[in-house]
């Protein structure tokens, strides 16, 4: 075998072990593990909303209207006698199915785009790097609005504005990665072996730089559940009466002295949510360090 042929082979042989490894230390560390506990008890929530919920979340009853939490109601109800409870937990659909999907639709924009540029260089990366500047000159949450209101209101709508806000970090990590690993010794000796572009970038580039992509993805998802809130508080997200977070503390910054418990629960929802998704990000960006 030549010197080329075995410095890619024992790139190839070194992953599964570095993946162990970074499983391991990411077990190793309570507050990740914590996060992840919590993103999954949401995820079961939503998954499993009908059942879970102790009543319709459309369910009104105006012989409860702002009821505060009680053994019929355990969370309250709402202006209209809505529990409380099951809007927050239907809500969690529309918070994760946003942060989620968001995301896919940045990474399907951005990593291409990042791989594109920082593989081939030259007219395209100067094109797609000031495109990327542009739209980094907006502020996310701004930039994110202004597509969501140019859209129409609507959850759908709202995930695509999100989604392509969050596209110029991915496009700007991505790039970055690729320049670092194309200088890698298994890259250059997959050229040496002819192998062409198409194939170094999705064998030997692409998953290499997966590792920074994952933790930034997980630390967007918070990002991007933040942005659906607002967007919906605003009006141009999730469209009443389907449930969901930022709709609800909209209905609740009416009645904050009359009815606190409107807005605390799906605060804190999202609270807990982001909190969780943050925890775990940094957790795993400790475990996939290499300098670990």
């Amino acid at each position: 075998m030549t010197g080329s042929a075995q410095r890619l082979a024992t790139g190839l042989e070194a992953r599964p072990q570095a993946q162990h490894r970074a499983l391991k230390r990411l077990l190793g560390r309570p507050l990740a593990v914590l996060g992840a506990i919590i993103i999954l008890v949401f995820v079961m929530l939503a998954l499993f909303a009908p059942q879970i919920a102790p009543y319709d979340p459309a369910r009104t009853d105006f012989l409860a209207v702002r009821q505060a939490p009680s053994s019929t109601y355990l969370l309250g109800t709402d202006d209209v006698g809505r529990d409380v409870l099951s809007r927050v937990i239907y809500g969690s659909r529309a918070s994760l199915v946003a942060g989620v999907l968001s995301v896919v639709i940045a990474l399907g924009l951005g990593v291409p785009l990042g791989l594109l540029s920082g593989y081939y260089r030259g007219a395209l990366d100067e094109l797609i790097m000031r495109f990327t500047d542009a739209l980094l000159s907006f502020p996310f949450l701004i930039l994110a609005v202004a597509l969501a209101a140019a859209l129409g209101p609507s959850l759908q709508n709202a995930m695509i504005a999100i989604g392509i806000a969050s596209a110029p970090t991915f496009i700007r990590l991505t790039r970055g990665q690729v320049l670092a690993i194309g200088a890698e010794e298994y890259v250059q000796a997959a050229r040496a072996l002819g192998v062409g572009d198409g194939r170094i970038l999705a064998r030997h580039v692409l998953p290499n730089a997966l590792a920074p992509l994952l933790i930034q993805a997980t630390l967007t998802i918070a990002q991007a559940i933040i942005a659906e809130s607002s967007l919906s508080f605003l009006g141009l997200g999730v469209q009443p009466p389907t449930p969901s977070w930022g709709g609800m503390l909209n209905t609740a910054k009416n009645f904050m002295t009359q009815a606190p418990w409107m807005a605390i629960w799906p605060g804190l929802s999202i609270f807990v949510t982001v909190l969780a998704f943050n925890v775990f990000g940094d957790g795993l960006r400790d475990a996939l360090d290499p300098r670990e």
